[in-house]
């Protein structure tokens, strides 16, 4: 569950970005953000990943209200978020596989504990036979895939 309540967004405490925004979207739901450039999409997305804190209101994900949380708090509720970015964020020196184990090598996890289920995982989205590959030689679909299993 997502749940915004009067959630203000300002930089350094500049004209609000975001004013007032009140949004509820339940567990397992489905939704589209649409809307002309500039009118603050982006924004709306990096507080929900948690890439900026609201200048105001309440902002509540998995049941905490994160607006009170520490920055250790933070970082630890971000390590449950998964995104994938426009431009799929991968590292060209490091194999898909590599590329889709990063956060949980950043997160301390033992590769005997995940690497078959990243095995499957890359086989479930079509990349099986490329985990030893280097992003540089996938097409965007593939690099979209990986960018997928990562997050």
């Amino acid at each position: 569950m997502i749940r915004l309540q009067n959630v203000c967004l300002n930089y350094d405490g500049g004209p609000n970005i975001l004013d007032n925004i009140d949004l509820a979207l339940d567990e397992g739901s489905f939704h589209f953000l649409t809307g002309p450039s500039g009118a603050g999409k982006t924004s709306l997305l990096k507080l929900i990943f948690l890439a900026h804190r609201p200048s105001a209101g309440q902002l509540d994900l998995f049941g905490q209200n994160v607006t009170k949380l520490t920055r250790a708090q933070l970082a630890m509720m971000r390590r449950q978020i998964g995104v994938v970015f426009q431009d799929f964020r991968l590292i060209d020196h490091l194999s898909v596989y590599q590329n889709v184990t990063l956060p949980l090598r950043i997160a301390g996890k033992r590769e005997a504990a995940y690497r078959d289920n990243v095995i499957e995982l890359l086989r479930w989205v079509g990349l099986g036979h490329q985990m030893d590959t280097k992003p540089e030689t996938l097409s965007g679909g593939e690099k979209q895939r990986a960018a997928i299993a990562r997050a």
